[in-house]
């Protein structure tokens, strides 16, 4: 047979008093002298009395818990923002529940029905892939859970956000190329109906504008920017023959993808072609030759983005208001960029 959990009525009975005497205890209420509390917190200790923490919250409609969407855990970025996230919390004393849509919009429809059915407190967010439909986050807000985007983001209006600057990401990262000596420059880029890969397709196009460079549609090549994908663009600039001196990648994973094909192909990464990335994956580092990047700061970006949520989360009425929080991106300079 399974030991049922001790309850207050069980402490009472063993002590010969009311339990709402110990109810009182337990919640440190002023109404009861400090001896009976002892004797009642001594009581439960001895009978190994646990509170009921979640149904105490519940009665206070809040539950301390915070639901984080992220697209993959297994990006050094989001495995970066989730630790920010959790150390900010924790230290404000929140829980974290963390949830991965894996760029999947169903998926994320029920993460976000799931977190409802769990009351969590407030919800920070970075949108999939396939995510163009909004009725599942207007459900948040119609709930008056607060939300907060992070990373990506979508343009609903009143939106709270904390992003690093993506359209400098771009600039920069193409400016770096162009001052290498490229002017042959491809653009990995990702679906455009996410911001994030808007900007940084913006920013590209603005140092060409810059630097007197036409821009060439052609030399755009969007995907869902996985390995395989930089792979299989990779290959098409060879297959076809192109005139191509540089390439900046809108993530790291499709430029690392692009750099294994090209050096099995015999193109000497940089002088024939150099690569940028973006986003700074730890991998980033160690590979041959180590890809030059553009860092995301997502330790830092977890921590404003959980302060910003608690702001709404303490004044509901910041929920409608929206604000956005905007953080700087830098270049890291590294041998897959550095042309002799």
């Amino acid at each position: 047979m399974k030991e049922s959990k001790t309850t207050i009525h069980d402490i009472a009975r063993a002590l010969q008093i009311d339990s709402s005497t110990v109810s009182r205890a337990l919640n440190n209420s002023p109404r009861v002298t400090q001896k009976t509390k002892d004797k009642i917190l001594a009581k439960a200790e001895e009978l190994g009395y646990q509170r009921n923490v979640l149904a105490s919250n519940l009665r206070k409609n809040v539950t301390y818990t915070i639901g984080v969407v992220v697209p993959r855990i297994s990006r050094h970025f989001f495995s970066s923002a989730i630790q920010g996230i959790e150390e900010t919390a924790y230290q404000a004393g929140y829980n974290v529940i963390i949830c991965q849509s894996l760029e999947q919009l169903e998926r994320e429809k029920k993460i976000v029905e799931t977190l409802l059915a769990n009351r969590v407190d407030g919800v920070l967010m970075s949108i999939s892939m396939e995510t163009l439909d909004y009725d599942h986050l207007q459900t948040l807000k119609g709930s008056n859970i607060p939300l907060v985007f992070f990373d990506r983001h979508c343009d609903l209006p009143g939106n709270s956000n904390v992003l690093i600057d993506d359209f400098k990401g771009g600039f920069d990262a193409t400016q770096h190329l162009i001052d290498k000596g490229c002017k042959n420059i491809v653009h990995f880029s990702g679906p455009q109906v996410l911001e994030i890969y808007r900007k940084r397709f913006e920013g590209y196009k603005a140092a060409l504008e810059k630097n007197g460079i036409v821009f060439r549609n052609d030399l755009v090549f969007t995907s869902r920017l996985m390995e395989q994908e930089g792979s299989e663009c990779a290959k098409k600039i060879i297959s076809e023959n192109m005139d191509v001196d540089g390439i900046f990648s809108a993530n790291d994973v499709a430029a690392i993808g692009a750099m294994k094909y090209l050096k099995q192909h015999g193109v000497n990464i940089p002088d024939d072609i150099a690569i940028v990335g973006f986003s700074n994956e730890p991998v980033s580092r160690v590979i041959e030759p180590s890809l030059t990047t553009i860092d995301q700061p997502g330790f830092e970006i977890g921590k404003a983005a959980v302060n910003l949520l608690l702001e709404q989360i303490n004044d509901k009425s910041l929920i409608t208001k929206g604000k956005s929080v905007v953080l700087e991106s830098n270049l890291i300079p590294r041998s897959s960029s550095n042309k002799s």
